[in-house]
């Protein structure tokens, strides 16, 4: 029996992936990060979508303990930015410190 993971936050890319997975494999999984996001409906909304979609399983990992390493858009309540020789655009594109580390 072939099985595989995904990580899945139940947008666009990740259930294009999830989808490719359900068909080249007996056995899918999925994994979802909760790293504190303000949106919180996201972590419901890929549930929900990962279940019916096929997956047999999916699970949260909580991840909010990375929060104490930096600060982010997608996670602050009340943002503030210090511009400093940089375009206001520059700060518009949410990012999640270590939203990677773990690959």
């Amino acid at each position: 029996m072939k099985r595989a993971v995904v990580v899945f936050s139940g947008g666009q890319d990740s259930t294009t992936c999830l989808v490719q997975a359900l068909q080249q494999y007996d056995e899918v999984h999925c994994v979802t990060f909760d790293y504190g996001q303000r949106h919180r409906a996201e972590i419901d909304v890929a549930r929900e979508l990962a279940l019916k979609l096929g997956a047999v399983a999916h699970k949260v990992l909580d991840v909010t303990l990375l929060n104490e390493l930096a600060v982010s858009s997608l996670t602050a309540i009340a943002f503030r930015f210090r511009i400093m020789n940089r375009t206001p655009a520059a700060f518009r594109i949410p990012s999640y410190p270590g939203a990677t580390f773990c690959f």
